[in-house]
């Protein structure tokens, strides 16, 4: 397979489409990568379903507070104006509609927007958690993830097989190779690697990849 983005420009690009003041729910683990990368002079307010509302940066190694974690239990630093509140609170941010964008990570995403990313089969977690709230109570969802598994199988498919988190959710994908919108039941192609031609990249998709307007290069620093 040809060259493909690192999380951590993955994650870059993702970041360059949150708006200054959007509130912002980040995935456990890669997603959390996201926070890293808003761009000059903009500011999202990351919110955490185990009730912190605008907290800052991971704290240097050595200078943590295990009292300040976020939902992926890792630590947090706090800012000016940063919000705790109960875990019932939190979730009724997520389901009031009061986050402006939630980003997730993926096993498969499919080409209407459903969204697996919770199990692999009966030897997964036991149930989705929050996620299920997130993917609907988000106002818009996106995920980052690899084009492909570790073993080359597309993630991007027509029809989820492992268990859903949520129906119809997503609406815009982040790939190792591409950016690509969920538009009327369909994967529209919007950025892609330069290196990489239309048809390579269909061969990596489990699903038609269609194009509506021009497709620019998936252009991105070394982060």
């Amino acid at each position: 397979m040809t060259d493909k983005l690192t999380n951590a420009q993955i994650a870059w690009r993702a970041a360059q489409d949150i708006h200054e003041g959007a509130y912002v729910n980040l995935g456990i683990g890669f997603p959390e990568m996201v926070a890293r990368f808003q761009p000059t002079g903009r500011q999202a307010i990351f919110h955490t379903e185990n009730g912190i509302l605008g907290f800052g940066e991971a704290p240097a190694a050595g200078a943590e507070d295990w009292d300040l974690i976020n939902a992926g239990k890792k630590a947090v630093t706090i800012r000016p104006g940063t919000a705790f509140f109960h875990h019932a609170d939190s979730f009724a941010m997520v389901r009031g509609g009061h986050l402006d964008v939630a980003i997730l990570g993926a096993y498969q995403v499919a080409q209407n927007g459903d969204l697996a990313n919770w199990s692999t089969g009966p030897k997964g977690v036991p149930a989705v958690g929050g996620a299920m709230d997130l993917v609907h109570g988000a106002k818009r969802v996106a995920v980052i993830t690899d084009h492909v598994t570790r073993d080359g199988k597309p993630k991007l498919v027509e029809a989820c097989t492992l268990p859903l988190t949520g129906v119809a959710c997503v609406t815009r994908v982040y790939t190792s190779l591409a950016v690509i919108d969920i538009e009327g039941g369909r994967f529209v192609l919007r950025e892609k690697l330069a290196a990489l031609s239309f048809e390579a990249l269909q061969l990596l998709t489990g699903a038609p990849l269609h194009v509506d307007g021009a497709v620019t290069d998936l252009t991105v620093p070394e982060v």
